[in-house]
C-alpha cells in the first residue's frame, strides 16, 4: 500500500476554514489524489522518479488527464503512464464500481416511473454533479441488449392462448411530436401462466403493420395456437386471417359490449348491459342464442343501431363457447392486456414524450420484461395441465369455427 505525507501551509488551512471552503476542499482532494496516483505508480514500478534500482519493473511514459466526479464537484487528475505495463489505480477501480452501481440505479429509477428530471436532481444531491435528461436517457441504452434478447427470443414452448393489442406513446421525430403504436402479444403457455411473447413499435395500426407483427411471431416459432382474443380492429383481423388462418378468433366481449352500448340511447344502456352480461354468461351456445334473439326483439325498435351491431358481431363474440367452461372466463376478453397497457402508461407518464422510437422499445420493453418475470414466478397458474387435454378434444370444433370465420372474411 502506497504511503503518503500531505503538508498544508497556513494559507491553505485558512482557505479550508473560509467562505470558499468548497473550492479549497476540491483543491485539497485533487492534490491528495494526484499524490496517491504518483505513489501508486512508484509502488508498481518499484522505483521513484529518476531512481536507479535493480528492482525496477518498468519506466514512466508521461501522463494523461482524467476527470473524476465527486461529492464536492468534478476534479481533474493527472494519471501516470507506464511504457510497457498499463498503470492501474484503486481510485478508478473503486470509481468504476460506484459509477456502475449509480448507472444501474438511475436506469432502474427511470424504468420504474421516476422522471429523468427527478433522477438528475437525486444524483446531483448525492454526487455533487448533475446529469441532463438526455444523459440519463443515454445511460439507459445499457438496457438494449437485454431487451432485444428478450423480445427476439425463439418461441419454443406451447402457447395455446394468445392476446394481442396496441397502445400509443408520444415520441419526437423530425423535430415534431407524434404518436407511435406499441404492439404487444401476451400468451398463456402450457403451464397456465401468462407470458409477454412479443412487442414492437409501428407508425400506426393497419393491415400491413399487424400482418408484419403476426408474421414476426410466427417466424420466431409461435404455432399450435388454439384461440386468439382481441378487439375488432380490422388490422388485427387481417393479420390473424393471413398468418394464422387455422386459429379461431374471439372478439373481446368487453370491447364488443362497449361498441353496442355506444349505439344505445343512454336511458337504455344499463338495462341492455345487464342483458348482454347474462347472454355472455350462458352455459352453452344454444342458450346464448336464445338470449340474443330476445335482446334483438326487445331493443330493435328503440336501439336499432345497437341490435344491428349485436347481430353482426355475435358469432365472433361467443367463440369461447367451444372451449372448456373453466377456460372461458380467461379468454373471453382481452382485459389482461388492457391492464398491462395501463401499467405501461403509468410508468411512461413521468417521461411524457420519449426522445425517440428506440427509447420506447428500451424503457417499455424493460417494464414488459419485469412484468413477464412476475407472471412466470406466480405460484398459482390460471389452469392446470389436465384442462389442456380436454381442450384437445375440442380441436375439430375450433377448426370448424376458424374455417367459418375465414369464409365470412372472404365474402
Amino acid at each position: 500500500m502506497a504511503q503518503l505525507n500531505i503538508t498544508l501551509n497556513q494559507d491553505e488551512i485558512l482557505q479550508l476554514l473560509g467562505e470558499n471552503s468548497n473550492e479549497a476542499f476540491k483543491t485539497l482532494l485533487q492534490e491528495s489524489l494526484n499524490s496517491v496516483l504518483k505513489a501508486e505508480s512508484s509502488e508498481q514500478l518499484k522505483a521513484t522518479p529518476y531512481e536507479r534500482s535493480e528492482e525496477r519493473t518498468d519506466s514512466r511514459n508521461g501522463s494523461r488527464e482524467r476527470t473524476l466526479n465527486t461529492r464536492i464537484g468534478t476534479i481533474l487528475l493527472t494519471v501516470p503512464r507506464h511504457r510497457n505495463q498499463p498503470f492501474k489505480s484503486m481510485i478508478f477501480e473503486n470509481y468504476s464500481r460506484s459509477e456502475a452501481a449509480l448507472v444501474s440505479t438511475m436506469t432502474e429509477m427511470v424504468v420504474n416511473g421516476v422522471s429523468t428530471r427527478k433522477v438528475s436532481k437525486v444524483v446531483e444531491t448525492l454526487c455533487g454533479t448533475s446529469f441532463s435528461k438526455s444523459t440519463v436517457s443515454e445511460l439507459c441504452k445499457d438496457l438494449d441488449h437485454d431487451v432485444n434478447k428478450f423480445r427476439n427470443r425463439p418461441l419454443t414452448q406451447d402457447y395455446p392462448f394468445l392476446y394481442v393489442d396496441a397502445t400509443y406513446f408520444k415520441t419526437r421525430e423530425n423535430h415534431r411530436t407524434i404518436s407511435k403504436a406499441l404492439f404487444i402479444a401476451m400468451a398463456i403457455n402450457h403451464t397456465g401462466r401468462r407470458e409477454i411473447i412479443g412487442f414492437n413499435t409501428y407508425e400506426k395500426e393497419s393491415k400491413d403493420t399487424w400482418y408484419l407483427f403476426m408474421q414476426s411471431l410466427k417466424n420466431r416459432g409461435l404455432k399450435d395456437i388454439q384461440l386468439v382474443t382481441s378487439d375488432a380492429h380490422e388490422g388485427i383481423i387481417y393479420g390473424l386471417s393471413h398468418v394464422f388462418p387455422e386459429v379461431p378468433w374471439q372478439r373481446c366481449q368487453y370491447h364488443f359490449t362497449k361498441n353496442i352500448l355506444d349505439k344505445t340511447p343512454k336511458k337504455y344502456q344499463e338495462g341492455l348491459r345487464s342483458e348482454l352480461q347474462a347472454m355472455f354468461n350462458s352455459p352453452d351456445l344454444k342458450t346464448a342464442i336464445k338470449k340474443r334473439d330476445a335482446i334483438l326483439e326487445d331493443y330493435n325498435d328503440i336501439a336499432p343501431a345497437a341490435t344491428e351491431c349485436l347481430d353482426h358481431g355475435f358469432n365472433d363474440s361467443v367463440t369461447v363457447m367451444a372451449i372448456p367452461e373453466s377456460l372461458r372466463r380467461i379468454m373471453r376478453t382481452s382485459n389482461p392486456l388492457e391492464r398491462l397497457n395501463k401499467e405501461l402508461k403509468r410508468r411512461s407518464n413521468v417521461i411524457g414524450v420519449f426522445p425517440n422510437e428506440a427509447s420506447i422499445i428500451r424503457l417499455m420493453g424493460a417494464v414488459l420484461m419485469e412484468i413477464s418475470e412476475k407472471y412466470e414466478s406466480q405460484v398459482k397458474p390460471l389452469f392446470y395441465h389436465p384442462v389442456l387435454r380436454e381442450l384437445e378434444s375440442k380441436h375439430d370444433e375450433l377448426a370448424k369455427i376458424a374455417q367459418e370465420q375465414q369464409q365470412v372474411l372472404a365474402a
